[in-house]
């Protein structure tokens, strides 16, 4: 015989649930920007309520960037320019995030980033053909294939910085 069955249902309550795959919060939600990882990645800071931040990375929603270990001398050049566009972009300040979500990692929010100006960071990086677009499934853009040669890359950079 249980003397309090309640005692579980009042536990179970008071604790949060786990944030689940398909958890997504609308936001807005106003961070300042730490730092421009790469081309699709943030550090950030956000106020999540009175008092409380969080510092985390945020990868941009929907695209991909070159990265900057990539696979050949080119790649690494427009890593280089598709970081140095975002960080234009967004500068050191504030971005809000939209449709805010883990990635499929875990490790970092997964979110759509617009600029203190209005402007959306996938549109602008893929407007430039710095980004392709990426759902987190299936093959990513290979980048060094038919991209210039590296002396071309660095033009990209030259003319983004």
């Amino acid at each position: 015989m249980r003397l309090f069955p309640w005692i579980p249902a009042l536990i179970l309550g008071a604790c949060p649930a786990a944030s689940t795959a398909g958890d997504t919060l609308p936001g807005p939600v106003e961070a300042e920007v730490l730092q421009v990882v790469d081309g699709d990645t943030l550090a950030v800071r956000a106020r999540i309520w009175l008092g409380q931040t969080v510092e985390t990375r945020v990868r941009i929603a929907g695209m991909d960037t070159p990265e900057r270990r990539g696979d050949c001398e080119a790649e690494k050049a427009l890593a280089e320019a598709a970081r140095q566009a975002l960080a234009s972009l967004v500068g050191s300040g504030t971005v809000l995030l939209r449709d805010i979500s883990n990635d499929k990692y875990g490790g970092r929010v997964l979110a759509r980033v617009e600029a203190a100006d209005g402007r959306d960071a996938r549109q602008t990086l893929m407007a430039a053909g710095l980004a392709a677009p990426y759902e987190g499934r299936g093959p990513r853009t290979d980048w060094c294939a038919g991209l210039p040669p590296a002396a071309a890359a660095r033009e990209a950079v030259s003319s983004n910085g």
